[in-house]
């Protein structure tokens, strides 16, 4: 019986060889299986990608976006980045539209941009506090493009408003 105990059991091996084993096996079948997608997804990809270079040029999505814009008679000033009067440490930046009624006239909207940012620097942050602060903001600068354009500009559009 002592010579029956002393013989390694069979059938079963180590359990390093047996990770190692399975660890190579299961590489095998995620590299054949990232071989066979890759061979039936590929074709597809080459000809979307020929579909794409051989498709006439079209003009960028920003590009299309300004264009129609200004048919439609709205000019994006150029973005509006200053300090604020008080505390001077703090910056703003707007990015404002113009709608015009009619043909939109480029001189106009630069002399407007000068008088937005010349405002700005007026204006100090507790006076553009909070939601209240921001519609007196926005009436502010309504007022002032009134002024200047002599009503060719119907309304003025905020796209962004950043304190910092």
């Amino acid at each position: 019986m002592a010579a029956a105990a002393d013989a390694p059991a069979k059938g079963k091996g180590s359990p390093l060889v047996m990770m190692i084993l399975g660890l190579v096996i299961l590489t095998i079948l995620g590299g054949g299986g990232g071989w066979f997608l890759g061979t039936m997804v590929a074709p597809k990809i080459k000809t979307a990608a020929a579909a794409v270079q051989t498709a006439p040029q079209a003009p960028t999505g920003q590009k299309q976006a300004t264009a129609a814009a200004e048919a439609n008679g709205i000019v994006q000033l150029d973005p509006i980045t200053t300090n604020l009067a008080y505390p001077s440490q703090n910056w703003i930046r707007l990015e404002i539209a113009l709608m015009f009624k009619g043909p939109p006239d480029q001189q106009l909207a630069e002399a407007i941009h000068q008088d937005i940012l010349a405002y700005v620097r007026t204006v100090s942050l507790q006076q553009i506090e909070g939601p209240r602060g921001f519609q007196y903001l926005r009436d502010d600068i309504q007022e002032r493009v009134d002024l200047r354009s002599e009503g060719r500009v119907s309304k003025v559009m905020f796209r962004t408003f950043v304190i910092e």
